[in-house]
């Protein structure tokens, strides 16, 4: 799945890849939904942060084999590589912890490059005990035209909603 390199885009794909879970028989509030959405949160925003080259996208690929769910954020900037291991931080910094997050909640990422392409994939890998039956192996279809239509619907109703609510602190988004 292709997202605009901006903070929406990562947003969008966050929201789809937790919707896409809860039908995979995770639910929203599970342990398993709530840490693969907030893995790809940190990907993304890496790939929107640190990946971005003007007008290009980056690349969801969301894949569930048996019993692992694998997480890959593909951009367009190859020289700007993800530390081998998680960074040292400051402790008064106020970014830079993502990594961390993704080494500690995931069972196993790295980086490779970018096939047929100059770039890079960053991937995460959690294991998961399935619910229900039983899958050898799926990965996310590509999203038709209805289902971008009615994701992109539900964002901007949400996006409405927040915009009235900070309409009483002088409408401006915190």
């Amino acid at each position: 799945m292709c997202f605009t390199s901006t903070p929406r885009g990562a947003r969008l794909a966050r929201r789809l890849v937790s919707h896409r879970v809860n039908d995979w028989g995770h639910p929203y509030t599970t342990p398993v939904n709530e840490t693969l959405t907030l893995i790809t949160a940190e990907l993304t925003a890496n790939a929107v942060r640190h990946g971005h080259v003007p007008g290009r996208d980056f690349h969801l690929h969301l894949t569930q084999t048996e019993d692992v769910v694998r997480i890959e954020v593909t951009d367009t900037r190859a020289e700007k590589q993800p530390p081998a291991g998680p960074p040292a931080t400051d402790p008064l910094s106020e970014s830079g912890r993502g990594l961390l997050l993704v080494a500690a909640l995931a069972d196993d990422w790295g980086v490779t490059p970018r096939r047929g392409a100059p770039g890079k994939t960053v991937w995460a890998e959690l294991r998961v005990r399935q619910q229900g039956h039983p899958r050898t192996h799926r990965a996310a279809l590509e999203p038709t035209e209805l289902d971008l239509l009615l994701a992109t619907a539900s964002l901007l109703r949400d996006d409405v909603g927040s915009r009235q609510e900070n309409a009483g602190r002088g409408g401006r988004r915190r």
